[in-house]
């Protein structure tokens, strides 16, 4: 099988990248189920939603399946040799499915509203 240089540092760069992947969704999951911690829950434009624990279920199961799904792909690869179509195809299913995934969770949880803003009244 003949790769250039091209394709053998992009297939390098996304196997690398599952580890830190990994770490970082298996340690949100940590914080969002296990330690109630719901800072990085459903974030748009870097504001939660006005009820983040109504949503931290969700994204911790999110990033939990994710983070297992990459560890099992990477371990896949080290471990038991999967060739590159399968384990390729198994990184990118995931890292797309997260990031969808976190999409609609985050449209969900900060839904549109129509019409005008309505001016809050300053609390005296």
């Amino acid at each position: 099988m003949h790769y250039s240089y091209v394709s053998l540092a992009l297939t390098w760069v996304l196997f690398l990248a599952l580890f830190p992947l990994t770490f970082f969704w298996l340690r949100r999951a940590w914080r969002i189920l296990i330690q109630n911690n719901y800072s990085e829950v459903a974030l748009k434009r870097g504001e939660p939603p006005a009820n983040p624990k109504k949503w931290a279920p969700f994204a911790g199961t999110i990033n939990l399946v994710a983070g297992l799904f990459t560890l099992w792909t990477a371990f896949g690869v080290v471990a038991l040799g999967y060739p590159y179509d399968k384990w390729s195809a198994m990184a990118g299913i995931t890292i797309w499915g997260k990031i969808f995934a976190d999409f609609i969770l985050r449209q969900q949880a900060h839904p549109f509203v129509f019409g005008r803003k309505k001016k809050v009244a300053a609390a005296e």
